[in-house]
């Protein structure tokens, strides 16, 4: 039945899916999805993603996966992010640490999907969580996309992160600058890393 609805979904928006790498996806990994300017984003994606197999994930506070919360989110691929103190200190742990421990403890096959603008707003600088949680569980950062000029999507690219995180989220930016969100000009590249032609037209 999702199988199904998940293809009508795909034939609804008309979306043709990148499967290239779907045999190179590793066990663990983060995915980010840009860019994100519609609430349209997420089922698509969920679409996309289910068609290539990709046991995709999201991060929600804990409570919203227990009880009558957790009937709903779970199945929709929720795990909850737990940042009370784990130790006599009484420090409560950042996200990303959580993010971090979730990848590094689950069981199995996972694919936490972040979207870094972390807002459908127009956005100059994106959340770096993402690129710090993969670094520090030692996983790759899958690079997902949805093209709405080309109706294309899928995986573009696999990051492993490196000690170089400006070289790093350089070429991210390079890979994603030119797709097209469904509000276009709600998309901008981080202007710390972007490439010049981009930092010129966010500045205009």
């Amino acid at each position: 039945m999702i199988k199904l609805l998940a293809k009508f979904i795909l034939w609804f928006g008309r979306w043709d899916v990148d499967d290239k790498l779907k045999e190179m996806i590793p066990e663990k990994c983060v995915m980010i999805a840009v860019p994100h300017t519609s609430n349209w984003d997420y089922p698509y994606a969920r679409a996309i993603f289910y068609e290539m197999g990709i046991p995709l994930k999201f991060t929600i506070k804990d409570r919203f996966t227990k009880g009558l919360w957790g009937l709903l989110f779970k199945p929709m691929g929720a795990i909850g992010i737990d940042r009370r103190p784990k130790d006599s200190t009484g420090r409560k742990i950042s996200y990303t640490e959580a993010m971090t421990n979730i990848l590094k403890e689950y069981d199995g096959q996972i694919c936490v999907i972040v979207t870094p603008e972390g807002t459908r707003k127009r956005v100059e600088e994106w959340k770096t969580g993402f690129y710090y949680a993969a670094k520090g569980a030692d996983v790759p950062i899958l690079l997902g996309y949805m093209d709405y000029t080309t109706r294309k999507a899928g995986v573009g690219k696999i990051i492993y992160p490196s000690d170089d995180m400006d070289a790093d989220m350089r070429e991210i930016m390079e890979f994603y600058k030119d797709f097209d969100g469904k509000y276009p000009e709600l998309c901008v590249m981080d202007r710390r890393w972007a490439p010049e032609s981009e930092r010129v037209a966010s500045s205009e």
